[in-house]
C-alpha cells in the first residue's frame, strides 16, 4: 500500500466523552433482565434471601470483571477491545478467531435477541397485538400435512426496522450514537428509580414479604447456580465499552473509571428494583409471574402502570441494542485493519468517520438471523456459549501480559491481583462449562463456527503475506 495513501485514509474520531463512555457501560447491561429475571431466580432458589445473594454474588463477579477489563482497555486502548488482547496475548490466529466468532455468532445473535425482545414487550400492548401475525408465508402441501418454509410476521418487521434504524444511527456518527445512549440512559434510570418509589409507596406493602418462600423452587447447589446464570445474564455487557476503546477520549482514564462506576451504579439499581418487588409481592407471587416489576406496579397504579413499565423496558431494549450495535462492528473493523479480513470492512466513512461497512454488513448478518426465524431463548442460547468462552480467553490475557511485559504503562492496574482476575477466570470456565451442557445443540453450532474461522484465517494470511506493502 501507498504510504501516503495510508497516512490520509480517514480514521476513526475520538468523540465520546466520560459521560458517554458511562452510559455505554450502564446503558447497554441495564436491557430487559432485570424486569424479567426476579421470577426466574426465585423459582431456582424460593427465598428473597438467596435471590438477593445470586444478585450479590453475580454483581461481585462482573465487577471483578469490569476490574480485568479496565486494566486491559486503558493499557491497550484501541478499537476492538477484546481481539487486540486476545490478538497480543495468544496470537493471530486466537485474535482471528474471537473476531470471527462474534462477527458471525455473538453479535448478530445479541442484536436479533434484543430487537425479538423488544418485539415481545410491544405486543403486550394492545394496538400492537397483530405483530404475530403473519404478512407472507410460503407453504407446501402433501397428501398429510402442510409445512410452512417461510413465515414472516409484523413483529419481524419491526424487529428488522429497529435494527436498521439503530445501525443508521451509528453510520452517522459515533458522537450521535453516544448522545443517543447518554440520554435515553438517562431516561432509563430515571424510570427505574420511579419503579423502585412506586414499589415503596405501596400502601399494601409489607417487609415480611421478605421472609416468605415458594415452595416449589429447585432449591439446593443446582437452584442458586440457575439463579446466578440468570443474575449474570442481567449484568452482562459491561465488555462492550473496551471495543469502542479507540473512540473515547482519554481512555487511559475514562474506560476504568466508566467500566468500575457502570457496573457499581448498575448493581445498586437492581438490588433497589427487586427489593421494590419484593416489598410488593410475596415470594410465590414473584416466581408465578412472567413480568414481577410490570405486575408490582400494576397493583399499585393499576393497568396504566403496568403499561408504565413496558414502554420502560421498551426504552431499555433500545438502548441497549445501540450500545450492542456500537461495539460490535470495531471488532471485525480491527481484524479487517490487521489484513486478516476483507479490507472493505476496514473501511472508515471519509466524512463521519466510522466503520460503515462493519456496520452495514453487521446489520445484514442481524436480518438474516431475524428473517430465518426464531425464537428470544434460541437467540440468546447461540449467543451465550461464544460470550462465556472470550470472556474466559480474555480475562486469562491480563496473566500473559503482567508476565511477558512486566515494565509497560499501565494507568490503571487491576485492584487484588491475581486474585480478582483468577477468580473471574475460574468463573467463566464454570459459566462455560454450564452453558455448554445445557444446550448441547447451540453450544456444539457455536464450536463448529469458531473451528470453520481456522482454514478461513490461513486464506487471509497467505494473502497477507502475498500482498505487497
Amino acid at each position: 500500500m501507498d504510504i501516503r495513501a495510508k497516512q490520509s485514509r480517514p480514521e476513526l474520531a475520538r468523540d465520546l466523552g466520560l459521560s458517554h463512555a458511562g452510559a455505554v457501560v450502564v446503558g447497554t447491561i441495564i436491557g430487559s433482565g432485570i424486569f424479567l429475571v426476579p421470577s426466574e431466580m426465585m423459582q431456582a432458589v424460593g427465598t428473597a434471601r438467596l435471590v438477593y445473594l445470586a444478585w450479590m454474588v453475580g454483581g461481585l463477579l462482573s465487577f471483578f470483571g469490569a476490574l480485568t477489563y479496565a486494566e486491559l482497555g486503558a493499557m491497550k486502548p484501541q478499537a476492538g477491545g477484546e481481539y487486540v488482547y486476545v490478538r497480543d496475548a495468544y496470537g493471530p490466529l486466537a485474535g482471528f478467531l474471537y473476531s470471527w466468532t462474534t462477527f458471525l455468532i455473538a453479535k448478530p445473535a445479541s442484536i436479533a435477541t434484543i430487537t425479538t425482545g423488544l418485539v415481545r414487550i410491544l405486543e403486550t400492548f394492545p394496538i400492537f397485538s397483530f405483530f404475530s401475525q403473519s404478512v407472507f408465508s410460503r407453504t407446501t402441501f402433501s397428501h398429510q400435512s402442510v409445512s410452512h418454509l417461510f413465515t414472516l410476521t409484523y413483529g419481524q418487521i419491526v424487529a428488522v426496522g429497529a435494527t436498521v434504524l439503530i445501525s443508521w444511527l451509528n453510520y452517522i456518527g459515533v458522537r450521535r450514537a453516544g448522545e443517543f445512549q447518554f440520554l435515553f440512559t438517562l431516561l432509563k434510570v430515571a424510570i427505574i428509580l420511579g419503579i423502585v418509589a412506586v414499589g415503596f409507596s405501596y400502601t399494601g406493602g409489607t417487609w415480611t414479604n421478605f421472609a416468605t418462600e415458594f415452595a416449589g423452587a429447585k432449591g439446593g447447589v443446582a437452584g442458586f447456580f440457575a439463579a446466578l446464570v440468570a443474575a449474570l445474564w442481567a449484568y452482562d455487557g459491561w465488555n462492550d465499552l473496551n471495543m469502542v476503546a479507540g473512540e473515547i477520549r482519554n481512555p487511559q482514564r475514562n474506560v476504568p473509571l466508566s467500566l468500575i462506576w457502570g457496573v457499581a451504579t448498575v448493581g445498586a439499581l437492581y438490588i433497589l428494583v427487586n427489593a421494590a418487588v419484593q416489598y410488593v409481592l410475596p415470594a410465590a407471587a414473584v416466581a408465578g409471574s412472567e413480568r414481577p416489576a410490570s405486575d408490582a406496579v400494576a397493583l399499585v397504579l393499576g393497568r396504566a402502570g403496568a403499561g408504565l413499565v413496558s414502554a420502560g423496558m421498551a426504552i431499555s431494549m433500545l438502548v441497549t441494542l445501540n450500545g450492542s450495535t456500537m461495539s460490535g462492528a470495531r471488532v471485525p473493523f480491527a481484524m479487517a485493519r490487521d489484513g486478516y479480513f476483507f479490507q472493505a470492512i476496514a473501511e472508515v466513512h471519509p466524512r463521519f468517520h466510522t466503520p460503515s461497512v462493519a456496520i452495514v454488513v453487521q446489520c445484514a448478518l442481524a436480518i438474516v438471523l431475524l428473517l430465518l426465524g426464531g425464537s428470544f431463548r434460541q437467540f440468546f442460547s447461540l449467543a451465550i456459549f461464544s460470550e462465556w468462552l472470550f470472556y474466559m480467553i480474555t480475562g486469562s490475557t491480563l496473566f500473559v501480559f503482567r508476565r511477558r511485559e512486566p515494565d509497560a504503562e499501565r494507568p490503571y492496574r487491576v485492584w487484588g491481583y491475581p486474585v480478582v482476575p483468577a477468580v473471574f477466570v475460574l468463573v467463566s470456565a464454570v459459566l462455560l462449562y454450564y452453558t455448554f451442557t445445557d444446550n448441547l445443540k447451540s453450544s456444539a453450532a457455536g464450536c463448529l463456527v469458531i473451528l470453520a474461522g481456522i482454514p478461513v484465517f490461513y486464506s487471509f494470511a497467505r494473502r497477507r503475506i502475498a500482498k505487497p506493502e
